[in-house]
């Protein structure tokens, strides 16, 4: 009986259902946005940071990361690799040896990064092969370079040329070679374009006298939410001879970035949810304005107070449920559409963003969790809202409100 009584209050008037509903409606729609926005355009900006370097994780020998040289590198243990093969959130392991050379072209020399990696696994974390603009990819044990744009266009250089490469190796021994570029390859970062040398992994410890060394593994894992759940249970597994950093810890001045981006969100969606919370109030007030003379009249004839309360609640949540659905049914594929189509910047804010390596580009979050939170805390104030009719009911004198 109470139910058929809520259903049909609650289509008596339609237009007045109808508005309620659609203010919820709408405040889960643009809270669902506005998140699903700012996740998915700091997911963009980890992904990448990661892919075009870094990795999600990174294993080091203690001491290395603030004195970064081949003395501080590392035997390559098949124990330490062991460990990251058994934990199934690591998707990729990529060991690195890394050190700064000469790299000359006659009479033209420039400073550099020597990358010595395995071709696979570095394409598998980084999508190396996706940069190559000229040229071929390299392969495991190939004498052959993979060279950055910006630093071909130095020693004005070009695939099937030869540079010649001089640095200082393990233990001080003098490393000299000369390597066929086989591609060349764009690099996003203006830093990492105009510096950045690749050799397969075995060649470059050879070159370095460095056999079996590494100065880092990079990881690739599979859910980068649970990032700090897994960079803390690598650290209690991983020998304490080495250390195991984060991509937060390692680029603290991206992950303060994202930081106060999130700070600002919250802000602004207090703003939002206060903006939210007044249309429904208003669109509650005005319900209950104008039924203070049903009010009367049901108490007037002996429907008790509590049975009337019960049936306004029942209202109030019948009605703030139908709006977060139709909520989440609206946003759903405006959300599917950005993460698919996303909006791109033009003009200096898009070169500004190429220039540090980021795209320009603002994709939504398909995260289930987002849509779940934002309907939740919407429900939450629409049912506190709610509240402002039993409390208009409890304290109302039936004969006064049939005066009006």
């Amino acid at each position: 009986m109470i139910l058929k009584l809520i259903w049909r209050n609650l289509w008596r008037n339609s237009r007045r259902t109808l508005i309620t509903i659609a203010s919820i409606a709408f405040a889960v729609l643009f809270a669902v946005l506005m998140e699903s926005f700012q996740k998915g355009v700091f997911n963009n900006l980890i992904k990448n940071v990661v892919s075009y370097y870094s990795g999600y994780i990174q294993v080091h020998r203690n001491g290395y990361w603030d004195e970064q040289v081949l003395e501080n590198s590392f035997d390559s243990e098949e124990k330490l690799f062991s460990i990251l093969k058994d934990d199934n959130s690591v998707q990729e392991i990529v060991p690195r040896l890394e050190t700064f050379v000469l790299a000359s072209n006659v009479s033209t020399t420039k400073g550099c990064l020597l990358v010595g990696t395995d071709p696979v696994k570095e394409n598998n974390l980084t999508q190396l092969k996706k940069k190559l603009i000229k040229g071929k990819y390299f392969e495991n044990d190939e004498e052959a370079v993979l060279l950055a744009e910006g630093l071909a266009n130095r020693l004005n250089l070009k695939v099937n040329d030869t540079i010649v490469l001089f640095g200082q190796g393990y233990h001080d021994v003098m490393a000299a070679g000369k390597y066929k570029i086989k591609g060349i390859v764009y690099l996003a970062s203006p830093q990492m374009n105009d510096s950045f040398v690749y050799l397969p992994l075995t060649v470059a410890q050879y070159f370095l006298s460095a056999q079996n060394r590494l100065t880092t593994i990079s990881l690739g894992i599979d859910d980068p939410d649970d990032l700090e759940t897994i960079n803390q249970k690598l650290k209690s597994e991983v020998d304490k001879k080495y250390e195991v950093m984060s991509w937060e810890e390692l680029l603290p001045e991206i992950s303060n970035h994202i930081k106060t981006d999130t700070f600002n969100l919250y802000i602004f969606l207090g703003i939002l949810y206060l903006i939210i919370g007044f249309g429904i109030f208003g669109t509650v007030l005005m319900m209950t304005s104008e039924r203070k003379y049903e009010f009367g009249m049901l108490i007037a004839i002996g429907m008790e107070k509590s049975k009337l309360e019960l049936v306004l609640l029942g209202e109030t949540l019948l009605i703030t449920v139908l709006g977060v659905v139709l909520g989440i049914l609206l946003s759903m594929p405006f959300v599917i559409y950005f993460k698919e189509e996303p909006i791109r910047f033009g003009g200096e804010l898009a070169k500004a963003y190429v220039q540090f390596g980021f795209e320009p580009i603002f994709p939504t979050d398909l995260n289930p969790n987002i849509f779940l939170k934002q309907s939740m805390i919407v429900m939450i104030m629409a049912l506190i809202i709610g509240l402002y009719p039993l409390w208009n009911v409890k304290n109302l004198n039936p004969v006064k409100a049939m005066k009006k």
